[in-house]
């Protein structure tokens, strides 16, 4: 058990740190709002907990069902998420305070875009700067969530599976 529990902690330690270098070079090249950059950090994530699916399942000579690597690759993908939460709030409260209002002026040359009034427009900057960090934690939960969900799934698809069948009678 000691084991298993390590390796999802060096997993999710090894996906988190790729991200995090990730964003930090997009955000010194600013390049944060290019959501196509942005994507990266999402497959790197996905690639990743594949990989743990993978190495688990070699670990155990393939002894393992389609739950135990799934299993296996969510509880990374949830140790993932807690350090990508706490990284958010480093991020954005002490590490580059500026960062949510470049992400508000951004939102908010969307929004002249659009064509709301400046009534609008400050309705909606007061709400999300009250908010503001509720949504990054709340997105963050989210979006690992159901990536994780799609990345255990996809992993537990591709390692190798041949469960030894348990015989209570010896054979």
């Amino acid at each position: 058990m000691e084991k298993k529990q390590n390796a999802n902690l060096m997993g999710a330690l090894i996906i988190s740190l790729i991200i995090i270098v990730i964003e930090l070079v997009l955000y010194f090249t600013n390049q944060m709002e290019n959501k196509g950059l942005g994507m990266i950090t999402y497959l790197v994530f996905i690639v990743g907990i594949c990989m743990i699916c993978v190495q688990y399942s070699k670990e155990k000579n393939g002894n393992v069902t389609f739950g135990n690597l799934f299993a296996q690759g969510f509880k990374t993908s949830a140790l993932v998420a807690l350090i990508m939460i706490v990284w958010s709030v480093l991020m954005f409260k002490v590490l580059f305070p500026d960062l949510p209002d470049q992400l508000m002026q951004a939102q908010r040359t969307k929004m002249l875009e659009k064509g709301l009034t400046d009534e609008q427009m400050a309705q909606g900057m007061t709400f999300a700067k009250k908010f503001f960090m509720t949504f990054v934690i709340g997105g963050v939960i989210l979006m690992y969530a159901i990536l994780g969900a799609i990345a255990s799934l996809l992993g537990a698809a591709i390692a190798k599976k041949n469960p030894k069948a348990s015989n209570p009678f010896g054979e």
